[in-house]
């Protein structure tokens, strides 16, 4: 599918805490859907290591005691799916209006389109990504608190194995999709800092997360940088649906709707705390 080329926004922003990464990405959607900033992609990290888990997951699947010991954050997602540990990783977020042709119709036919940016752009580093359907509906979630045990709809995978872990969220009549990219280090982390019942399913649940995902570093072999894997998905977004980027920072109104964002919601029990 060919798109007539476009203009979107590109904000590289600096690592933060886990409150204030879902309050900003709320508060461009809320500037992209009332036409007050273009449709933008986001790229970002994470400081200090951070648990989010999805909207509708319990908080009960964290170990909020061992979370604390590691000196680690957490915060709810506006969108689905279960726990992520969003460290040493690239965090990418799409945002635009529903109007736009980019993020038109369902969720899966949105999926498909941004998947095929994510390939271009892990293919330009010399990464054999694939991306397949694999059920009828899309974010297909295992049973477990872990979103990287089980591939979703379109969710980028290599050999087999999830590298892009990708949720989707439609609010105001805009899209917000957000997905993490791990660059390096040990994938079972985030087992350290999960309930289970005891240490063997502890175990069982990191021995199943190293057969079912993987990271860039075990692919390539070696370390890439941040700001190398930044411009492959400018470029991969740029390229594979005709876009070009105009760098730009938060507008001072998102600015002051992340900061009370961060106040009412994101860092908020109501919110936190919800299920």
């Amino acid at each position: 599918m060919s798109f007539p080329h476009q203009q979107w926004r590109l904000l590289v922003t600096p690592a933060s805490c886990g409150a204030w990464n879902m309050a900003t990405d709320e508060a461009v959607l809320e500037a992209v859907t009332q036409n007050q900033s273009l449709s933008t992609l986001r790229l970002y990290s994470w400081e200090p290591a951070c648990l989010s888990i999805g909207y509708a997951q319990p908080c009960i699947d964290i170990d909020k005691e061992r979370l604390c010991e590691l000196g680690w954050d957490w915060v709810r997602r506006p969108t689905g799916g279960r726990a992520i540990l969003h460290t040493d990783e690239l965090t990418y977020s799409v945002i635009a209006p529903l109007s736009e042709q980019r993020v038109s119709g369902g969720v899966l036919e949105s999926y498909q389109r941004l998947s095929k940016a994510l390939l271009t752009a892990l293919r330009s580093m010399n990464i054999p990504a694939e991306a397949h359907p694999i059920s009828p509906t899309g974010n297909v979630q295992g049973s477990g608190p872990v979103c990287f045990e089980v591939p979703s709809n379109y969710e980028i995978v290599v050999g087999g194995k999830k590298l892009i872990g990708s949720a989707q969220a439609r609010r105001k009549n805009g899209v917000l999709q957000h997905g993490t990219l791990p660059l390096w280090g040990d994938l079972t982390r985030i087992t350290q800092v999960l309930a289970f019942s005891n240490e063997q399913n502890r175990r069982e649940a990191a021995s199943r997360l190293l057969s079912h995902a993987t990271t860039v570093e075990t692919i390539l072999g070696y370390k890439i940088n941040w700001e190398l894997v930044a411009q492959a998905f400018i470029a991969g977004f740029q390229s594979e649906l005709d876009l070009e980027f105009i760098r730009d920072d938060l507008s001072d109104q998102e600015f002051k709707l992340a900061e009370k964002l961060v106040e009412v919601k994101y860092s908020h029990p109501s919110w936190l705390e919800r299920i």
